[in-house]
């Protein structure tokens, strides 16, 4: 919320005004900190999430035999009769 007088609009206006970030406890509303612009206050209310990694080439499961949509056919010789 915009440290500032009047009616509170949207957060684009004023970005350069000091906020204070508030948290909901139940019953009203704590102040949990000051901060001094609208980009720090993002940077505190919605950090960067960890990048996932990808998964190496030992992670996957291997492919059991039969014949599967994306599978290799195996030669005549090879088929179970």
């Amino acid at each position: 919320m915009p440290l500032t007088e009047g009616p509170h609009r949207g957060q684009h206006v004023d970005p350069d005004t000091p906020r204070v970030i508030q948290e909901w406890n139940g019953t009203e509303w704590e102040t949990v900190s000051l901060v001094s612009n609208l980009a720090v206050a993002k940077t505190v209310l919605y950090p960067p999430q960890p990048a996932e990694q990808k998964a190496t080439e030992w992670d996957r499961p291997a492919l059991g035999k039969g014949r599967g949509r994306h599978r290799k056919p195996t030669p005549a010789e090879d088929r179970e009769k």
